[in-house]
């Protein structure tokens, strides 16, 4: 199948990316091919709790190679965490492979073309979009590169086999095909399954044999992501469609029960805590920011009074849009989602 064809192919399917972005997966191979792409397979599954990139890799790696195959006439590489089993079994399996050290902005897309062109695996400000080619603010220039998720290429690898109507049988009209969830916490049968937009929340869960738990929240998508309060759930769907409302996506697939019976604001330092350590080390916001706002909320947690409150919304007010792959901003995000959706802290005890 040549590469117009397909472009228009996944399209006619309403395929989107399935690592967390949802962009028009037809629009990025047609862009790729115009300019003679270089294609990265995504497997880090970087985001906290996530595990369908391995899965993935573990039962689908001939579909998803042949998947890539198709996508471009360049090289190929897989992206995987280094000592990782994944990184393993690629390699067994003679795959060409790019080493990722585990941390978290360490794959993101230009993080990515970065150390496949021998530098450092950290984000950059981009002259274009990868996809295209581009160089960084020291003038190294790089390759034209498409990046797409495991899963994504899995699943056009999926259409290309299986033909549209079989992948618009599952989702919903707006959302299309079967996605990978991974139910990390709180359910009876944590793992990765197969779903589809359009479920109830209930139902997402169901999947993992439904919580065993009494719920407080809902959190998706990890340190991207945000959370449903478990009163606000009657009736939600897991899509972008039916999360948007309460400021939140499926994003990555990761869903995580929150304990009622624990103190919710717990998960939230941790998560933090693990996000301050996470910084590339070339932008202020994710430096400083960062750590600054993780600092808030466990001076909040420690004693909570209305002025340190204040401190945590400032703080998420400052880190919003920017950074130069915005892990700032969705770590703001989180919060953000994190003050309107949790139990408070009990302010002026």
């Amino acid at each position: 199948m040549d590469v117009t064809t397909l472009s228009t192919l996944l399209d006619d399917a309403g395929l989107t990316g399935r690592g967390g972005a949802d962009f028009r997966t037809g629009a990025k191979v047609a862009v790729a091919a115009q300019h003679g792409a270089d294609l990265i397979v995504n497997a880090c599954d970087g985001e906290l709790g996530a595990a369908k990139d391995a899965w993935v890799i573990t039962h689908h790696l001939a579909e998803m190679l042949a998947g890539a195959q198709a996508v471009t006439r360049g090289s190929i590489q897989v992206a995987a965490s280094r000592d990782s089993a994944v990184l393993a079994q690629l390699r067994a399996q003679g795959v060409a492979t790019l080493a990722v050290p585990r941390r978290y902005v360490a794959s993101e897309e230009s993080s990515l073309v970065s150390l496949a062109h021998g530098g450092l695996a950290r984000p950059f400000m981009r002259s274009a979009p990868v996809v295209t080619g581009s160089h960084d603010r020291r003038g190294r220039r790089f390759r034209p590169t498409l990046v797409l998720n495991a899963e994504t290429v899995w699943r056009l690898s999926q259409i290309m086999d299986r033909g549209v109507r079989w992948f618009r049988s599952f989702g919903t009209a707006a959302e299309p095909g079967p996605r990978l969830v991974t139910l990390v916490n709180g359910v009876a049968r944590p793992g990765v399954y197969d779903a589809e937009a359009g479920l109830t929340v209930e139902e997402l869960l169901s999947v993992g044999g439904g919580p065993v738990v009494e719920v407080a929240a809902r959190w998706f998508g990890g340190l991207g992501g945000g959370f449903l309060p478990a009163h606000q759930e009657a009736g939600v769907r897991w899509s972008r469609a039916g999360l948007a409302p309460f400021g939140i996506a499926p994003g990555s697939g990761v869903v995580d029960v929150i304990d009622a019976r624990a103190d919710p604001w717990r998960e939230v330092e941790a998560a933090l805590d693990y996000a301050a350590g996470e910084s590339a080390g070339q932008c202020g916001p994710c430096m400083f920011g960062v750590p600054g706002l993780r600092d808030a909320v466990a001076a909040l947690r420690r004693s909570p009074t209305p002025q340190r409150s204040d401190q945590v919304k400032h703080r998420v007010r400052q880190l919003a849009g920017r950074g130069a792959c915005h892990y700032p901003d969705g770590v703001a995000g989180f919060v953000d989602s994190a003050l309107r959706a949790l139990r408070p802290v009990e302010v002026g005890k």
